[in-house]
Formats: C-alpha cells, structure tokens, sequence
C-alpha cells in the first residue's frame, strides 16, 4: 500500500478519517450540483410574457396557414378578458394545420384604473392592441384594426385575419377544420347576411359581425387605398365592411357558414342565424351575461377534463 510522504507524521486512524471524511465531501457535492441543476430548471413558471395569446405549441413543421384573431372589446371588461384567455388557451385543435394567434382590441385608455390595471396585464400577457381611436362600436374601429394589422405585423404575415365580438364562444378546432380547405386569397368568410327576407333585407350581402374571416390580401388592400371617412364609420361595421367589399368588386371568394355560425337561442324564436346549439358548431353569439356562457361551455363539455384532486370538490 502506498503512503504519502507526510504519512509517518499521522496516524493510519486519522488518515483514514481524512479519505473518508473527502470521498463524502466529493459525493454531496457531485449530489448536490445535480440537484440544484435540476431544480433550476424545474422550477421556472412557465407564463406567456412577450407573446401574444397563441393556441399552438412549438411545432418545427410550417403549418398550412396561420391566423390573426382580433377579439373586439372594451378596456373595462377584465373579467371577460380572463374569461376568454382560459377558455382559448385550453381549447385543442390542429397544429400542423394551422398556427392561431390571439389579440385584444380597444381603443384608448381613459383612467388611471385602465393604465394601471392593462399595463399589468400587457406585461402579464402581451396580447393586447390599443388603437389610436376613441372607443366606439360602429364608428370604425373595426376598420381601424384591420387596416392597423399590415403595419403591426407585416413581418410576420398571416394567411387570414378574423374579427371577433367579446360575447362570442369560437370553437378552434371547428374553425379550423372549415378553414384549411378554403382560399388563401381573395376571401371572405363567416355567416352571410341577409339570410332571410325579414333581417337585414334589403342590404347588400354582409358577413355577421359576429365573427368573419378576410385574407391578408384583402387586409393589405384596406390598407393602401384611400377610403372617404363615410365609407368606413358611420354605420353598423359588418355592413360597411361588406359595402367596401361590394363596392370594389373584391371577397370573390365567399364562404356562408350557416347554420354553423349563430346567436345564442335562449327563449326567443328560432330564424336562420339563431337556433339552438349544434354539436358541429363554429361560433355561439351574444353570450353577453355570465348565464349564458355557463349553458354554452356546457353543452360543449369544456370542463370534461377536470381532474379528480383533494384539493377541491366541484359537483
């Protein structure tokens, strides 16, 4: 056995003491190293600061088209913000086929409260997009936000852009499913409008506000061309959206998603855009009061997925 030189000065017990006491010393720090590593890694919370609220996972493959969803809404209405961001992030649809992301639109801030309250929430989730405009319905902010999306996201160029009223429930997976097929260019997609001889007759043919699709082409052309204020504000913002169209000659491509697309029921009659729930649904509108978000995610089973846990009890 081999000794250092400086073993005739200590003993065999106290040297065997000093390997052992090494070896351990050599072994807890092997030990804990992995363990922090590990623990660095797992304990970061995962949150969607600098990214706009996106329903697809990180997929290498290009997906068939991508979609910007413009949901209009109010800067007070933080309830039903939250509301929607839960019920998107978990709904479950194609990735391959398409990459959705998600945006909420109003114009400017007038309190404190909201400079406040939305800057927590921009920094939370980075979806928002204020418009330079006063808050308003049918005096067009519809169109200051498609007309607005060239210059935001030109870089990143969408196949489709959709606006969205904040009482409507869009199903993804059917949206998609309906989408992946249709043109990329040219496009004009949603409930068409007069769908009978009593609403909206004698108008023009319109897509709902409730929800439509327009290519990025047609985007680009909002865009560019040089439009009279009366030919973009004053009116109900779905009908003068398909005015534009109409009087231009463009939206060749037309898809009526009927009866697929459609207003909340509850106890009035039924007509061609309002009926009861359908099983292949895209779109239930005015669900403007909690109730009728409740019987909607219902019917669609959205909380199939809640997990047994002691913590809680929801019967």
């Amino acid at each position: 056995m081999y000794f250092s030189p400086f073993s005739k000065y200590i003993s065999p017990s106290i040297l065997a003491f000093l390997l052992s006491f090494v070896i351990l010393a050599l072994t807890l720090t092997m030990f804990y190293s992995g363990e922090l590593g590990s623990m660095s890694s797992s304990c970061v919370v995962p949150v969607s600061n600098n990214q706009a609220l996106s329903t697809s996972s990180s997929h290498t493959t290009k997906p068939d088209f991508r979609l910007l969803i413009g949901i209009i809404t109010l800067p007070k209405l933080y309830e039903r913000r939250y509301l929607l961001r839960t019920i998107y992030s978990l709904q479950r649809y194609n990735h391959a086929t398409a990459h959705i992301d998600i945006h909420f639109v109003f114009c400017n801030l007038t309190s404190e409260e909201q400079k406040v309250f939305i800057a927590l929430e921009i920094m939370q989730f980075d979806d928002i997009i204020i418009l330079n405009c006063t808050e308003n319905m049918d005096d067009g902010k519809t169109y200051k936000f498609l007309s607005s999306m060239p210059k935001l996201f030109g870089d990143q160029r969408y196949d489709y852009v959709m606006k969205v009223d904040d009482d409507a429930y869009l199903r993804l997976d059917s949206l998609v499913e309906s989408l992946k097929n249709k043109s990329r260019v040219d496009m004009y997609f949603g409930l068409a409008m007069p769908c009978d001889s009593e609403n909206f007759f004698p108008f023009p043919s319109f897509m709902s506000g409730m929800g439509y699709v327009l290519s990025w082409d047609l985007i680009e052309w909002m865009t560019e061309s040089d439009f009279r204020n009366d030919d973009t504000a004053g009116g109900p913002e779905d009908i003068w959206t398909g005015r534009l169209l109409n009087m231009a000659g463009k939206g060749k491509n037309r898809y009526d998603n009927a009866p697929r697309m459609y207003d909340y029921k509850g106890p009035s009659p039924s007509n061609c855009f309002r009926h009861e729930y359908i099983p292949d649904t895209i779109m239930v509108h005015q669900l403007k009061y909690n109730n009728r978000w409740v019987e909607t995610l219902q019917y669609f089973n959205v909380t199939s997925g809640l997990k047994p846990s002691k913590f809680y009890h929801i019967s």
